[in-house]
């Protein structure tokens, strides 16, 4: 019987990377490597294809990718310091600057795109030869990727038909409006910005693209100017190139171009992306019937590493998490439903990136536009998420719509005044604005952006709201947004902590003495599970300031769950923990959402669960071991493990479907922080004795 070595897919990459020459030349050591991982020869036969005979050398220390069923595998060195990337990256609501390089401008003002055969065709990786890869790493500080790698593709490459099979089979009216092509780019580099408008070219009916506007952000590259007129001069498609004088930023190039557009339908492209076959027609199709939608097309992914084009997974929707940053999430359960009867349909999105959509011109105006005072980039699409939601319009995704996007890891772009300041004002004008009551949640957890709250003048966005007669942030998040994980009404929102079993003070008994009279008076144990949390929860919202008193001075006594800690800001899933609770009550990591049916939820829709790990003290003896189960935070959903009950007598935290108690362990986790359990209830086990901390939200 083989012993499995590598476990997944990952792992077997790493290995394969790292003992490349041998396993290269010879075939059968692969299953060795392999154990009994079921795909392991389709792993090792996929890298054959997509990488050349290197010595080990060339690969210590490289980050390199593969792609393997549809993903992109990136490995950071051979010897198993590997990840893999996620289908869809999340968009964070903020661009990490890279290091600072200092390039001349002969440097920078060169245009060295020189396709090479075949590179990068159907959406392949393109894969530097070793010798270049000094190279490859200068060129890529220039604009955030692999320059070298999109110089190497032709901008007319070919992509796989990525659409399901629906889609594929779908007609479309001649009659569709027409559209301008909006684009709007800063020092893009030559070949990714002439791909985009290829793209366009090439995937689109001449009789629906009325023109193409390229908006030009003072970009100082010289290519980028009288040899970018002379080359859209030519194109099939009447191209304009617009210039603005000084750095604006995109809502004021967007607004120059829609100004500018005389196509019955705006659509908004970035600079860098890539329209796959049949984008346009569900895009106009939709905005033909109806003239109040924004309609966006799936946002699948060109890696920054290799020019790869991966598909997405269709059903993503977008919002947006505590700090105003835009997420993806899945799709809640009513839109999973009608996926069921029309895989091919456009769904309802409460919140788009905000880099491609379309939307009919003359509602774009009527609706507000952009709030012209967002400086250089960040918050402009929450902002129109929010308001055309709740001024009466909608946002939708067209499944059959595909166009890829280049995601970079860290920007090449400068902010003028810096990008906090700049991102920070933006979004606090989306609160100021928009979110009512929940502006004051946003101002307290985000003390950069309340620093600059005294300095807003929102009065024109204000007046808007009113003259389009909006309806209440409240409204949103109960129609548009069911399932976000926002503190509301009726909803418990704090701190979940546990006492530090050295030091329980009087406040915890004063604490147990409130919750047994609220208990008693309302017969709580008799009630269903939903009414317990809908009574408690109202107690506690009228008792917030009371039960903050009692630990006023103790807070930094007790222990806290914890969301889990994470180096990607964008997968913050993961064990949870109980660490020491900050002296102020202004910790979003420590700050937790109950919703009346018992769901624990925190930012980024997580939600408290559990996971089961087989223990033994003997690795040779697995028959022996036990099963034990720790809580973790997943995405949010319907599963019965999701759901908790607070026992008011023994202030305990039950799993609703197993009855297990949350229980704090001096396990160690990270630094001063311990595990969580779910075992196993009893009364006088301290460690499952839980105080649920209100915290005034608003």
């Amino acid at each position: 019987m083989k012993v499995c070595r590598h476990h997944d897919e990952i792992d077997c990459f790493g290995a394969i990377l790292h003992n490349w020459p041998a396993y290269n030349e010879n075939d059968t050591h692969v299953d060795e490597l392999c154990g009994c991982l079921k795909n392991c020869n389709d792993i090792f036969y996929s890298m054959k294809i997509q990488i050349e005979k290197k010595t080990p050398e060339n690969y210590t220390g490289i980050a390199m990718s593969f792609i393997f069923e549809d993903r992109i595998i990136e490995l950071q060195d051979s010897r198993y310091a590997h990840r893999a990337r996620g289908r869809i990256p999340q968009i964070v609501g903020h661009y990490m600057p890279g290091a600072s390089v200092n390039f001349s401008n002969d440097f920078l003002n060169s245009n060295n795109y020189d396709p090479i055969a075949g590179e990068g065709e159907n959406g392949n990786p393109v894969i530097i030869p070793s010798k270049d890869l000094l190279k490859m790493q200068q060129l890529f500080q220039i604009n955030r990727f692999n320059l070298l790698a999109s110089d190497r593709i032709s901008i007319n490459r070919t992509l796989q038909d990525v659409r399901n099979n629906v889609c594929k089979t779908k007609t479309y009216p001649t009659n569709l409006p027409t559209t301008s092509i909006i684009i709007v780019f800063h020092n893009e580099a030559w070949s990714v910005l002439l791909r985009t408008l290829w793209s366009v070219i090439n995937r689109s009916r001449a009789d629906l693209v009325h023109e193409i506007l390229l908006i030009d952000d003072a970009s100082t590259r010289t290519f980028l100017k009288e040899q970018l007129d002379e080359y859209v001069a030519k194109l099939p498609i009447p191209t304009r190139v617009l210039r603005l004088q000084n750095r604006e930023g995109l809502v004021s190039a967007r607004l120059l171009g829609a100004k500018n557009a005389k196509g019955e339908v705006l659509t908004f492209l970035d600079a860098h992306c890539e329209c796959n076959t049949g984008w346009l027609e569900p895009l106009l199709k939709r905005v033909k019937d109806n003239r109040k939608v924004v309609i966006c097309p799936v946002i699948d992914i060109i890696s920054d590493d290799n020019f790869s084009y991966i598909k997405s997974f269709d059903f993503h929707w977008g919002a947006f998490n505590w700090e105003l940053h835009f997420r993806w999430f899945m799709l809640g359960d009513e839109e999973l439903k009608k996926r069921q009867k029309d895989v091919s349909a456009p769904f309802k999105t409460p919140a788009f990136a905000g880099g491609l959509f379309s939307i009919n011109r003359q509602y774009f105006f009527e609706i507000g536009s952009y709030d012209e005072s967002m400086r250089i980039w960040g918050g402009d699409n929450i902002e129109m998420s929010m308001r055309i939601w709740m001024c009466g319009g909608s946002i939708e995704i067209a499944p059959c719509s595909h166009v890829g996007h280049l995601f970079r890891k860290s920007s090449p772009y400068t902010f003028p005044g810096g990008v906090n300041e700049i991102l920070n004002r933006n979004l606090a004008r989306v609160a100021d604005v928009w979110m009512d009551q929940w502006k004051e949640f946003y101002y307290k957890f985000n003390h950069n952006a309340n620093s600059l709250r005294a300095t807003l003048n929102t009065t024109e966005r204000v007046i808007l709201r009113q003259k389009l007669q909006c309806k209440p942030f409240t409204w949103y998040l109960q129609n548009v947004w069911k399932e976000n994980f926002f503190p509301a009404k009726n909803r418990f929102f704090g701190r979940i902590q546990i006492a530090n079993l050295t030091t329980i003070g009087p406040e915890y008994r004063k604490y147990y003495d409130i919750i047994q009279e609220f208990s008693r008076v309302i017969h709580f144990q008799e009630q269903s599970i939903d009414e317990r949390w809908n009574k408690l929860i109202k107690y506690f919202n009228k008792r917030t300031e009371a039960i903050n008193e009692l630990f006023r001075h103790n807070s930094n006594d007790y222990l806290c769950l914890q969301k889990p800690k994470t180096n990607n800001a964008v997968t913050p899933y993961g064990q949870t923990f109980i660490r020491k609770c900050s002296k102020l009550y202004d910790s979003l990591d420590e700050m937790f959402v109950i919703t009346i049916d018992g769901k624990i939820m925190t930012n980024e829709n997580l939600c408290l669960d559990s996971f089961k790990i087989h223990t033994s003290d003997d690795s040779n003896d697995e028959k022996n071991g036990k099963d034990e189960n720790y809580a973790k935070m997943v995405t949010c959903s319907t599963k019965s493990t999701q759901y908790f009950i607070y026992n008011t007598n023994t202030l305990q935290l039950l799993q609703a479907n197993t009855g297990m108690c949350l229980q704090g362990t001096n396990i160690p986790a990270e630094n001063e922080s311990y595990k969580i359990l779910l075992t196993d209830c009893s009364e006088n086990n301290k460690q499952q004795k839980w105080i649920l901390f209100p915290v005034e939200w608003h």
